[in-house]
């Protein structure tokens, strides 16, 4: 099924919809945690992850999504909202690390 390229009329950005999600990580910038999600929506601005189970309150404010099984492709993001098992993603415009990979060791 292709993904849903509508947009709710308040977005500045096209926002694509994964019917069933799309497999991701966030990363602690040091690398001391790793969850696993799932990105339900993405724009060119930021995403909407689903955490499972729920995360009460995430302790970091900015983390690297993780795209790629490798680690080779990741974005740098910032903590917009919570609300139980969603977060909603904005993505920086810095994307290098401080590390060369965030690939697992």
């Amino acid at each position: 099924m292709p993904p849903d390229l509508s947009y709710a009329p308040k977005r500045k950005a096209r926002r694509v919809k994964f019917s069933s999600g799309i497999p991701v990580q966030i990363v602690g910038f040091d690398g001391t945690w790793r969850r696993d999600c799932m990105m339900m929506d993405v724009a060119f601005g930021g995403a909407k992850l689903v955490v499972k189970p729920p995360v009460d309150e995430l302790t970091a404010r900015d983390f690297f999504l993780v795209l790629s099984t490798t680690g080779a492709v990741y974005r740098r993001c910032e903590l917009v909202w919570s609300n139980g098992e969603q977060l909603g993603v904005r993505f920086l415009a810095d994307n290098s690390p401080k590390t060369k990979s965030l690939s697992k060791t």
